[in-house]
Formats: structure tokens, C-alpha cells, sequence
């Protein structure tokens, strides 16, 4: 209760600081410098040296909080603390004293011939075994937040006292003055106060595929921090122009500080530890009605109050799984090694059964569906048609332009040299000889360069922004001629623009003309009277592989949903190019304004959340979560990383930044998104073979403790002594470590599969007592007849004493009960083991599903050595009478039996709740 409490005031905090946060940035962006610099107590001039040390008191300083670490002992003691290890524990305690230290000093009436560490070694290396592995992926997790601030340079340029200096990035405070220039990194959040061409790139912080342009100018208030214009945002990085930025915000105040506090934050309680934990208090539930039970009720039938206390505790031993920890280990390390042979690094051992019980798969657009990679789509003449002439001139201008070739020229380039699709444009550059240049700047937002053919003819080729290369066409070529670009051409070419513009698609214009001015006096104002020729359409395409892992996610029951910082346009386009429908887009604008219980009624009907803040897209994960859904985030940026805390079961991709990488529970290391189904079945089959074990041994370790009750009230002696159930246990839980390798039926495959500790105790109460039929039948045979035939000549066990004494009488009773415990405890093994192929399937066992090899050869070894314990010293030494032959006949169709009312239980308990597992 207290960590959930902590959550929400977590939460609430952070909703708080993020308030604050727009405000402050609101009040920056509508107003002018001047007003600022009195606000902020600065000037043009910057900052002196008390204003510095005012400022950093007032705002604080640029250091990014970071989470503080536990220390080793802290982690060691918080791995080894949940609910099952405490189980065990208790009970090694308790064994500690009464099979150990009892028997050695021959306390409370034990013999030193009692004496066994067997139960304390079995539960203690348990307990190792799975805080240890907890603690190892604990203490190899790393540092997240580490790794995104190591992404920020140290240094930047601001004004101070009036000149400029460079200045270690933790020295920055709110008011200082900086400059920025092409290549630097934006050390703060910064109010932009004068700019030239400044565009900055800031795909990382909010999933945006292209540069945004910044402004000086004073802005209206807006929703979202990142849609003023006038705000450049820490860890942004310039591409070209320069400017000069008011420092607004410094540290844990900014965005970047608010996205790496959240990395560093707890990951949430997932479902699979919701799932482990509650299955412990299941268990503990019915060991606190059991064990009394089994101590009260031996303790007043046998007036052995130590000996009732000792089977009380091999009670509550034999209802625990001793080996869930190591069988749950066995499966996640299985399910990782599978999915490691799949190019695929499993981080968190736990999140492969998160990643089998998801439903719903949130994914960012950018570099995850997309390649993020810039291509050529379109090359279209001005009447819409492809046309190669329109590549073959565009590739001219992009390959002779000298300046720095940004991703559309490589993409021109690149799909100019595709030698399968247009071999009649390879080497195409030996026939040209560049003549001159206009290099692009961002007040023409053209590039022109003038190109000779082998027959002397001069051509200026020019490619550049719509607006811009329309005022310098006259002309256009259509299909029937040059023509005079009129008011009709404008408008077809600007629709043309839009469409393509609306589907997402960033649109270049190209142009030429044909003798241009002499090299000597060729300058911008040569470009006019030009002839348009068509249009150049780029977009980042989806991965080849994300439209099939879409579609085969969806036949396992996983629902895709975008969560991008994209715009809606760009994402809308991706999304039908993958196949998938775009009924409901919400933006995050209109996220912004939405309380938390508004957001959770809309989550589950959109399929695109675009315009996205990482704190919004970690909301939108929490909403989902909250709604009962087991949530998957996929993402690369540092954008994504909140979420990927937020969700159950963070993935990342090969080529993510690192501190993507570190936030996740899972890496694909491969570009092949079919990777995602592969590890969704993987992760359901880990899930299947853990709730196999837990359900077949809980339910069979509750059906003999159910069997010792009637035992207790109907025998005059135990049916089987506390060595005899741990051996059973013991022999039973190694049978059961092939489970990890059983098949999976291909049905139980197809929907997600959640964690319900209800469903467990349900199967107890159904399965359990299915196996007490036969072990009260056993009951039965054993003391009224197979005992009285091969012991005692007819006589039952009370009525013993009326025809023997003495030693004679002694020996009888012994024989007779060591007959009867080895009756009932290879009856229970073979019970029991039978009992894994039952339950491991809702199908009928041997014939329509089939166990693994593994399982069936450990299955078929853990029989054989209980039938045969009785008759060697071991046997006898515990107190087991080797078993006559014909017992057999009884065993057999004893089992037989059994195995058929368990298959009809089993389709009634189908029947009656859906599922059996």
C-alpha cells in the first residue's frame, strides 16, 4: 500500500513540477526581451559575477538530479524479500529446530536417529538460487540517467560582464545570455532572442523526424512547451544559422531534467511480479487453514502433540512448491536463451512472461515501424506522373552540389544509383561537367548549380522549398508543351503539394532553364524565368518486416498503438503504408487538457496518439495499465524512455541510443519486427509451463494434505511420517524440472495470458481432492485388506493387541504400518506424476497432446525410483515394508482410474471457468 501511495504521490508531483514548468515557459514565450531581462534580473550584457550566484540560488543549478543508489546491502536484502521467499524461510527456520537441533540434543522427545538437514538444504538453496539470479539482474541493470547525461557536452558560450567566455555546462544559470552556432548542443532551456536561419534538431527529445525552425519573435500562449517556436529545448542539438537564447530554465526544471528524473525512477510493479506475489498469498492462505487443521486434528486422534507439531510443519512443507522459484528461474532463463538465438537480448529475465501476457503493444513511429531513413518516393512530373527525367535533373543538383549533402540529396543520390530500378541514369555524372554553383542558404531555401552536356548545352538546374521556387518559375512543362506557369498552374501545383503534404510527404520543387548568365556574373538573381518541372516527395518508410509483425501481432491477440512526437500527417501516412486503420487520432495537445480519468475512457478506443511529450506518452502507457491491460512500449530515443518505465515490458531496437537501450527490459538486435510475435509466443510458453507447475503441484500437494486429514481422522496411525512426504516432495519437484521443456499446445498460444491467483485456488479445490478419492480408496484397501492378508493374518491393526503382544505385537504393528506407508506413498508418486500429464493440457494426454521427451523420461524415472525405494535399505530404513507383488494389481487399475475421473474433472472445470491453465 505504501509503494502504491508513493507512486501517486510521485505522480502527482510530477504533474505538478510540469504545471509549473508550462507556466514559466509560457510567460518566457509571450514576451519580449525587455520584459524578460527584468523578469530574469538580466540584460543584454549577461549576467555578473552576483547575479550568478543569485540566480543559482534562486533557481538552482544545472545539474540534473539523478536517482541515488541503493548500496549493495540494500539490494541484497531487497532481492531476497517477497512473499514465497518468506515462506521458505519460516519453514527452514522451523525445520532448523525440529529436524536438526531437537533430534542432536534429544530435546521435546526426538531421537538423534531423527536427525535430517535434507528439508533446510532443499529450502535454503532454493532461497539462494532465486535472490540470487533477483540481485545479479539488479546490480548488472545500468545506469540510465548516467548514460543521458552523458550525451550533453560540458562546455557552451555565454555572456558575462559584458564579453563572451566559455563555460562548463553545470555553470549555466537562468538569465545567462548564450550563443548558439551550427553543432551545439542547447544547454538549457532557452527563450531565443535573436536568430539567423536557426534551425535545430530535436528528434530525439520529442520523435520529430524533421528540423524545426526557431523564431525570435513573441508568441501567443500555446498548449504544449514544444510548440513555441521561440524555445529551444536542453539536449536539442543545432544543425545551421546561429542565434542568442535567454536562459529560462536549468536543470531538473527543464524538460530533458523532467525526462531523466523519470528514467531514473523505479520501474513499476509489472504483473508478472503482481502475479508471483499473489500466488504466494494464496498458498500462505491455505497453509494458515491446513497446517492447524493437521496439528489439531493428529495432535487429539494420536495424543502426540510433538510428533502432530512435526507433521504440522512437514504439512505446511509439503503444500509449499519448494521448487517455484527454481522452476520459474529455469523457464525465463529457457524462454531468454530461445529468444537469444534470435539475435534478441533478454535484460529482465521477468519480462519475457510480461511479454507473453501483453495485449497491447504502444510503439513510437520514428526508427522503430519507420527506418528513419529519408527516401525518395516520389519524382513526379508536374501532372503527377512518375517521370525520370525529373530524378535524372534532381540527381544533377544534389550529386555537383559542394556544399554539405543533407539527407534528401542522399536520398536523390541514392535512389538515382539504383542499378535494378534505373540502370539507364548509372554514371550519369561522366557525361556532365559542373560549371557554376548558387549554394543553398535559408533566405533563398534553394540550390542551384549549372551543369554542360557531351554537345555543349548549358542547363541550371534548381530544387528548393514550394513557396520560394514558385517566384522564380514562369514556366511549366506539362504533357502537351511549355507552358506559361499562369494563376491555374499555381493552383494545380500548390493542391498537388497539399495532397502530398497531407499524406505526410516533405515536398522539394525542381526547375531549370537552359543558357543561363556566363560563369564570371552568375548570382542568385539568375534564378527566374525558370521552368518548373516537377515535384520530389520524400518520407521515412516503414521497415519491410512492419506490416507482417503487425498483422501476425494482431492474430495473437496484441493491439498496436502509435505513440509518437511526430505530426499527425506524417504518422497517419506510415500507419496505412503497415496496413493499419486510423479510426481515432488524438493529438497530445488535446492530451494536455484532458484530466487522467478523461484520458482512460479515451485510451483504449485511439489507435494514434501523435504531436506526443515523453511525460504524455508515459501517461498514455499508466492509463492503459490502469484500464487492466499489459502494456509493451517499443521505442529508440531518449523520448521513449519514460514510457518504457512505465510499461510492463520495455523493448528497444539495435540501433537505439543508449540510454533507450539501458530503459529496456528487451533489445532486438535485428531490424526484423517478426522478432516481437516470436518473443510473445516464447513468452507465453514460459508463462504456460510456470502456471503448469504451480496448479499440478499445488493442487496434488493439496489433495495428499487433504488425504492426511482423513488419514488423521479415520487411522490409528499416520499414513505416512514426515520423511516420507518431504522424499515424495522431493522425488515429485525433480520430475517437475523438465517442465521447462514441455510443449505447448498451439491453441493456448493465441491469446495473452495474465497472471489470476484465484484460478489457483479454484484448481486446489477442484483437482485436489480428485487424487484424495483414490488415495481414501488406497486407504481403504491397504488396512482392510492387502495389510490384514500379507502382515497380520486377516487381523486388522486395532484389533492387533487382542491376539499379540510383546515383542511379537510390536514387530506386527511396525510391519503393518510399513506396509501400508509404502502402499500409499508409491501409490501417491505414480499418482501424482500421472497427475503432470493430465494437467499440462485441457487435452487428452498421449493422444492428443503430447509431453515433451524430457518430461516424459523424468516422469517415467521419478516412478521408478519411488516403486522401487521400499525395497532397497534406504526404504527400510525410513520405515517402509517392501510390497508384495500383487499390489500391483491394484496399483494399476487403481491409477487408470484415477486418470480418467481426472480427465473428467478436468472438462468439467474447463467447462465451468474457460480455461483449465
Amino acid at each position: 500500500m505504501s509503494r502504491q501511495k508513493n507512486h501517486a504521490d510521485a505522480a502527482s508531483d510530477q504533474v505538478a513540477a510540469q504545471k509549473a514548468r508550462q507556466k514559466r515557459v509560457d510567460y518566457a514565450a509571450t514576451h519580449s526581451p525587455a520584459e524578460l531581462f527584468k523578469h530574469f534580473n538580466t540584460s543584454q550584457q549577461g549576467l555578473n559575477d552576483s547575479q550568478v550566484a543569485q540566480s543559482r540560488k534562486q533557481f538552482g543549478a544545472n545539474h540534473v538530479q539523478q536517482q541515488h543508489q541503493p548500496s549493495i546491502g540494500k539490494r541484497l536484502i531487497s532481492a531476497f524479500v517477497n512473499p514465497f521467499t518468506a515462506i521458505l524461510l519460516i519453514l527452514a527456520i522451523v525445520s532448523t529446530f525440529t529436524d536438526m537441533i531437537f533430534p542432536y540434543f534429544s530435546l521435546f522427545g526426538s531421537r538423534p536417529e531423527n536427525f535430517t538437514c535434507a528439508t533446510v538444504v532443499i529450502i535454503v538453496t532454493m532461497i539462494m538460487l532465486s535472490g540470487l539470479l533477483r540481485f545479479v539482474q539488479e546490480y548488472r541493470s545500468g545506469n540510465a540517467t548516467a548514460k543521458l547525461l552523458a550525451m550533453i557536452k560540458t562546455t557552451c558560450t555565454v555572456t558575462r560582464n559584458g564579453q563572451e567566455k566559455d563555460i562548463d555546462l553545470n555553470d549555466v544559470v537562468v538569465g545567462d545570455i548564450v550563443h548558439l552556432s551550427a553543432g551545439n548542443m542547447i544547454p538549457a532551456d532557452l527563450r531565443i532572442l535573436e536568430n539567423t536561419d536557426l534551425f535545430v534538431n530535436r528528434s530525439e527529445l520529442t520523435g520529430e523526424s524533421r528540423p524545426v525552425e526557431k523564431s525570435a519573435a513573441d508568441e501567443t500562449p500555446k498548449d504544449q512547451i514544444t510548440d513555441y517556436e521561440n524555445i529551444a529545448l536542453m539536449g536539442s542539438n543545432v544543425i545551421s544559422g546561429s542565434g542568442l537564447g535567454l536562459v529560462i530554465e536549468v536543470g531538473s526544471d527543464t524538460m530533458f531534467g523532467s525526462m531523466a528524473g523519470a528514467v531514473a525512477k523505479e520501474k513499476v510493479t509489472t504483473n508478472f511480479t503482481k502475479g508471483v506475489n499473489s500466488v504466494s498469498w494464496v498458498l500462505i492462505r491455505f497453509m494458515m487453514v491446513m497446517v492447524p487443521l493437521v496439528f489439531l486434528i493428529n495432535g487429539l486422534t494420536k495424543h502426540d502433540w510433538l510428533e502432530a507439531f512435526l507433521f504440522g510443519i512437514s504439512t505446511a512443507v509439503g503444500l509449499t512448491p519448494e521448487m517455484l522459484p527454481m522452476i520459474v528461474t529455469t523457464c525465463l532463463a529457457k524462454g531468454a536463451i530461445a529468444m537469444s538465438r534470435k539475435k534478441t537480448i533478454v535484460k529482465n529475465l521477468n519480462s519475457i512472461q510480461d511479454f507473453g501476457a501483453a495485449d497491447i503493444l504502444c510503439t513510437d513511429k520514428t526508427g522503430t515501424l519507420t527506418q528513419d531513413k529519408i527516401v525518395l518516393d516520389c519524382y513526379w512530373n508536374i501532372d503527377g506522373q512518375a517521370d525520370d527525367r525529373v530524378l535524372k535533373h534532381a540527381f544533377l543538383n544534389s550529386y555537383f552540389q559542394t556544399g554539405y549533402k543533407n539527407v534528401m540529396d542522399k536520398a536523390i543520390i541514392a535512389k538515382a544509383e539504383d542499378t535494378e530500378s534505373h540502370p539507364e541514369l548509372q554514371d550519369l555524372e561522366n557525361d556532365y561537367v559542373k560549371i557554376d554553383e548558387i549554394p543553398f542558404d535559408f533566405k533563398r531555401r534553394r540550390l542551384s548549380i549549372v551543369v554542360k552536356d557531351p554537345n555543349g548545352k548549358r542547363q541550371m538546374i534548381t530544387k528548393g522549398a514550394v513557396e520560394e521556387m514558385l517566384s522564380v518559375c514562369s514556366y511549366a512543362e506539362t504533357k502537351t508543351g511549355i507552358q506559361p506557369l499562369n494563376d491555374i498552374l499555381q493552383k494545380q501545383v500548390k493542391a498537388m503539394v497539399d495532397r502530398l503534404n497531407d499524406k505526410g510527404f516533405r515536398v522539394l520543387i525542381l526547375a531549370q532553364k537552359t543558357d543561363p548568365a556566363p560563369v564570371d556574373v552568375l548570382n542568385a538573381k539568375d534564378e527566374k524565368d525558370m521552368v518548373l518541372m516537377g515535384y520530389l516527395a520524400f518520407l521515412d518508410p516503414p521497415k519491410e518486416s512492419t506490416g507482417r509483425a503487425l498483422k501476425a501481432l494482431l492474430e495473437h491477440g496484441v493491439t498496436t498503438k502509435i505513440l509518437t512526437g511526430d505530426n499527425d500527417k506524417v504518422t497517419a501516412t506510415v500507419c496505412q503504408e503497415v496496413g493499419m486503420s486510423v479510426t481515432h487520432l488524438l493529438l497530445g495537445e488535446e492530451i494536455v487538457k484532458m484530466s487522467d480519468q478523461e484520458l482512460a475512457a479515451q485510451v483504449e478506443q485511439t489507435q494514434v496518439f501523435a504531436k506526443l511529450t515523453p511525460d504524455q506518452k508515459a501517461r498514455i502507457v499508466s492509463a492503459l495499465r490502469a484500464k487492466g491491460h499489459t502494456v509493451a512500449y517499443m521505442g529508440d530515443g531518449i523520448n521513449d524512455a519514460e514510457a518504457m518505465k512505465a510499461a510492463d515490458i520495455g523493448i528497444s531496437v539495435d540501433n537505439a541510443v543508449d540510454v533507450a537501450k539501458e530503459s529496456a527490459d528487451i533489445i532486438l538486435l535485428q531490424k526484423d519486427l517478426m522478432i516481437l510475435e516470436r518473443g510473445i509466443v516464447e513468452g507465453r510458453k514460459t508463462y504456460a509451463n510456470m502456471i503448469k507447475y504451480i496448479k499440478m503441484t499445488a493442487s496434488s500437494n493439496f489433495g495428499n494434505i487433504f488425504s492426511v486429514l482423513i488419514a488423521a481422522a479415520l487411522l490409528p496411525f499416520l499414513p505416512m511420517k514426515s520423511i516420507h512426504l518431504l522424499l515424495l516432495n522431493l522425488i515429485y519437484d525433480c520430475c517437475c524440472t523438465a517442465i521447462p521443456w514441455d510443449n505447448v499446445d498451439a491453441d493456448y498460444l493465441k491469446v495473452p495470458r495474465e497472471w489470476d491467483a484465484s484460478s489457483i485456488g479454484s484448481f486446489m479445490i477442484w483437482m485436489g481432492p480428485t487424487s484424495s478419492v483414490f488415495d481414501l480408496t488406497t486407504y481403504l484397501f491397504m488396512y482392510f485388506i492387502f495389510c490384514p492378508l500379507f502382515v497380520s493374518h486377516g487381523i486388522l491393526y486395532t484389533d492387533l493387541p487382542a491376539h499379540f503382544s510383546g515383542a511379537v505385537l510390536a514387530a506386527m504393528q511396525l510391519k503393518y504400518v510399513g506396509m501400508f506407508q509404502a502402499g500409499w506413498f508409491v501409490e501417491s508418486m505414480w499418482s501424482q506424476t500421472m497427475v503432470i500429464h493430465m494437467i499440462r493440457t485441457p487435452k487428452i494426454p498421449f493422444i492428443q497432446s503430447r509431453a515433451s521427451a524430457e518430461l516424459i523420461l523424468l516422469s517415467t524415472i521419478g516412478i521408478a525410483l519411488a516403486t522401487l525405494i521400499p525395497f532397497t535399505a534406504v526404504g527400510r530404513a525410513i520405515g517402509f515394508v517392501a510390497l508384495p507383488d500383487s499390489y500391483f494389481w491394484y496399483l494399476i487399475p487403481c491409477v487408470i482410474c484415477y486418470m480418467l475421473l481426472a480427465t473428467s474433472i478436468k472438462k468439467a472445470y474447463v467447462r465451468h471457468y474457460g480455461e483449465l491453465l
